[in-house]
């Protein structure tokens, strides 16, 4: 555990093990709530890849402001450390501490700006820990303050200079469905990012247009992005930090179709059984759907099982996870995959019903059918490149499912049982 002390109070770290308690009494339901009240503090939390950041104060405050800065230090810390994990916190802890100085001051946000804080402190490389090794001194912090601290930009860096001004736009989405039993589209949307990657020189100001901005709901925006002309115009007015950042995050809601559809069926009796599952296109987006893949692990009561598809690899892991490679879908015929569950002794029917996971991935497409108009570009020395790509991908597909036992004689919706698209 890593603990920083922000302002002149100082908290009892006692939080932390009542904090671990619930947790362990109420189990990983306690992990989805953001904001919890103990008797002394108010905790806020965020978990991202089984790592969990911690908050904690004795005064009441926005709650969005402490639940944003603890999704920026993630983010910052995953930028710095390529990745998240317990081993590459612990490796770099001396980074962490320096990065969460210059983050916050006196339990403020102060400098959260990736470009910005890597100016003042340079990321971990191989070099630099030869030469902490070897001089003893284990710091990356700068001996100059950057420039852009104290001026009215603070997230871009002063007298930038690059020999090509260029600057690449790119729509990255997830499509998000619920399914029912007989096929209905329940639910459909889109979360999607526009993502920038800016290498300008001097002080350029963009104004970047969409040609359908109505159907963007819950809009959120990086600090650079001028608020009153997006309410006024909706259009985009930004001078962009240099290198990559995302501009803005959105939601494209009640769509009407989805591209793919995973079919799955089971029939379980005296002892065994039978899966089945079908993918095929459902609603052909013009671009070709590659990188399918579909996980599941099998119950605990499942002893072995027999499994094989006709198109791609089938593979059952060491941990019960069972692995189809699609690839892509061929043409002439729709993929399937069927095969045997054997139960163990004493359980004749499948009680616990696995959880299918699926990913895909459609290049040069934005399924929400969000179109880039226009970018414009000022204050540029020469002409620059402008590039702009799409990308969907999937984010999660619930399907309520259709459990049959012959020996029981009648058919069961399993609403619980559900498939998952799981980004990759």
């Amino acid at each position: 555990m890593l603990e920083k002390q922000l302002t002149g109070h100082r908290v009892d770290r006692s939080i932390c093990a009542w904090f671990w308690d619930q947790i362990l009494t109420q189990g990983d339901s306690l992990k989805l709530v953001p904001v919890i009240a103990s008797p002394t503090h108010y905790l806020f939390q965020v978990v991202r890849e089984g790592i969990t950041f911690l908050a904690c104060t004795q005064v009441e405050m926005p709650p969005l402001m402490a639940i944003e800065f603890l999704c920026r230090v993630a983010d910052v810390l995953s930028d710095y450390l390529d990745g998240l994990n317990e081993d590459l916190i612990k490796d770099n802890f001396v980074i962490v501490y320096e990065l969460l100085d210059e983050m916050i001051d006196n339990g403020f946000p102060l400098t959260t700006e990736p470009n910005i804080l890597r100016e003042m402190i340079a990321p971990p490389n191989l070099v630099s820990k030869v030469l902490s090794v070897v001089t003893g001194n284990t710091s990356n912090m700068s001996n100059t303050l950057p420039g852009a601290t104290s001026s009215c930009v603070p997230w871009r860096k002063t007298d930038l200079k690059h020999t090509s001004n260029e600057v690449y736009v790119d729509l990255v989405e997830e499509m998000d469905a619920t399914i029912s039993r007989d096929g209905t589209l329940v639910k459909c949307e889109i979360y999607g990012e526009v993502q920038v990657n800016s290498h300008l020189s001097g002080l350029p100001d963009l104004t970047l247009s969409f040609a359908n901005p109505s159907i963007l709901n819950d809009v959120r925006f990086h600090p650079c992005v001028r608020l009153r002309t997006w309410e006024a115009n909706q259009i985009l007015s930004f001078v962009p930090p240099d290198g990559q950042f995302k501009l803005m995050s959105y939601r494209v809601k009640k769509l009407k179709n989805t591209p793919i559809y995973v079919k799955p069926q089971l029939t379980s009796d005296l002892g065994t059984c039978r899966i089945n599952v079908l993918v095929g296109i459902r609603n052909d987006p013009g671009k070709a759907i590659d990188s399918i893949t579909v996980q599941f692990r099998l119950p605990p009561c499942v002893v072995s099982s027999d499994l094989s598809s006709n198109h791609g690899a089938v593979n059952v892991l060491a941990d019960k996870i069972c692995s189809w490679t699609i690839g892509r879908i061929p043409k002439d015929k729709a993929p399937s995959m069927s095969g045997t569950l054997v139960l163990e002794t004493g359980v004749e029917r499948l009680n616990v019903f696995p959880t299918f996971q699926v990913a895909f991935r459609i290049m040069g497409m934005a399924l929400s059918g969000l179109k880039i108009d226009k970018l414009e570009l000022l204050n540029l020395p020469s002409r620059p490149y402008k590039g702009f790509r799409a990308l969907t991908r999937a984010g999660e597909f619930q399907h309520c499912v259709l459990c049959s036992f012959p020996g029981g004689g009648q058919e069961i919706n399993v609403a619980s049982y559900s498939e998952q698209l799981k980004i990759v």
